[in-house]
């Protein structure tokens, strides 16, 4: 399956360590990809680079084969957008909004944007400055779909959304999904990256740290176990164990650490290879025995953990 969007070395750099750095990655086809990462990691400017609204100081980024930048007045007319932060014109209601929309992409059937006005409990009459934070998130999302382009480029799109709201915009996602569209996503809500996407992107202060699938927390359930042995020696003896236990695995994953008295192991690990490492522990005194599972944000916190301690 081909790649709709292709990113290479894209690079912006602001100065002072900001700015994004070397991003190269794919999206396939007919996929959810998705791009989470801290605070000022760079997520709205890679999606606004994808959106010709800035120009890289190195590397591109192409869009069904179109540079995103030098071909940006075409790329806006065949995808659906949803800026991090939503500013709508002064054109009074949200009603004449979305006739202006409508127009600019040449509509003529509008059954499908009533259908998401009414999912998304939207009154359209309402002033546009009047409305509030999640309204106008809703009127953006509806923005965004009523054409139901090829692609969609969100940034936060559940912003200012309730919970029923967030559940409703997954279910939309995934029904375009079903249809073959092509799907960016940034998020700092791992539900919603876990319930829609087939692969995350992990960025942070403005580099690419992992790509994953949703094969890591997904095909083969995964757990995080901590063993936390009685004393020092016993900590010691078992160390060499429980590396001879990931050397022989490789797909189990492994954080070792003493805090104040308590001498812990903490392993994420298929659940297949439990009844294996609990026979490992049996020859020690485990004094306590906690578990959780390794969700998409656990592994994403591992990951960030690790980079910061380098």
């Amino acid at each position: 399956m081909e790649n709709i969007i292709e990113v290479k070395n894209l690079t912006k750099d602001y100065g002072h360590g900001r700015g994004i750095f070397d991003f190269s990655f794919g999206v396939k086809q007919g996929s959810v990809f998705g791009l989470v990462g801290t605070n000022g990691s760079g997520k709205t400017t890679t999606i606004r680079h994808m959106m010709g609204f800035i120009k890289s100081d190195k590397g591109s980024v192409a869009i069904h084969g179109l540079d995103a930048w030098k071909d940006a007045a075409k790329i806006k007319k065949m995808v659906g957008y949803i800026p991090g932060q939503i500013e709508f014109p002064d054109v009074g209601t949200g009603t004449a909004f979305l006739k202006i929309q409508a127009d600019m992409l040449g509509m003529k059937d509008f059954s499908y944007m009533n259908d998401l006005i009414d999912r998304f409990k939207i009154d359209i009459t309402a002033p546009l400055k009047r409305m509030s934070k999640g309204m106008k998130q809703k009127m953006g999302i509806v923005a965004a779909f009523m054409a139901q382009p090829d692609i969609y480029l969100l940034d936060e799109p559940s912003t200012g959304l309730d919970p029923l709201m967030r559940d409703t915009l997954i279910e939309l996602i995934l029904e375009q999904k079903a249809q073959g569209k092509t799907i960016f996503l940034s998020s700092h809500i791992f539900k919603e990256l876990e319930d829609t996407c087939d692969s995350v992107l992990f960025i942070h202060d403005g580099r690419m740290v992992d790509i994953t699938d949703r094969s890591l927390y997904e095909a083969a359930p995964r757990e995080t176990y901590t063993f936390t042995l009685a004393d020092e020696e016993e900590y010691i003896l078992c160390r060499d164990k429980v590396q001879e236990f990931i050397d022989g695995h490789p797909e189990a994953g492994i954080q070792c650490w003493r805090r104040h008295r308590h001498h812990s192991f903490t392993l994420n690990l298929p659940v297949a290879l439990l009844n294996e490492l609990f026979s490992l522990f049996a020859r020690y005194t485990v004094t306590a025995l906690g578990s959780e599972p390794f969700t998409l944000e656990k592994y994403y916190t591992t990951i960030i953990e690790n980079v910061e301690d380098k």
